[in-house]
């Protein structure tokens, strides 16, 4: 388990800047198959795609990261189907990536 995975989600009051790219590449560099990503409206994103073998697997999965997001009430944006999960975490507040982020997605890893 990272070190990341081990911290709490601490809401973001709009108040904080965006990670910069530095300080991005160094915290990916702690999770799983992550990719950084340009959300619809050019923002940087965390995105990952997971392959299931059926659709009940993928749901399962949902669930538990669900739990997770309303645990640390830190709520991403999930895609999911038959044989797949696709999840989407930025910060909407700041319009980008903050270090809760890479704690939620640390968290997420834990699961797959």
């Amino acid at each position: 388990m990272s070190e990341l995975a081990k911290k709490k989600c601490i809401p973001c009051s709009g108040d904080i800047p965006a990670l910069k790219d530095d300080e991005i590449s160094e915290l990916k560099k702690e999770l799983k198959n992550w990719e950084i990503k340009k959300t619809i409206d050019g923002y940087n994103c965390l995105n990952k795609n997971i392959k299931f073998d059926n659709f009940l697997e993928s749901l399962n999965f949902i669930n538990k990261v669900s739990k997770v997001a309303e645990e640390e009430n830190h709520h991403p944006d999930l895609k999911f189907g038959w044989g797949y999960a696709d999840i989407t975490i930025f910060t909407h507040a700041i319009k980008g990536l903050t270090e809760g982020d890479f704690v939620l997605a640390a968290k997420i890893d834990v699961i797959n």
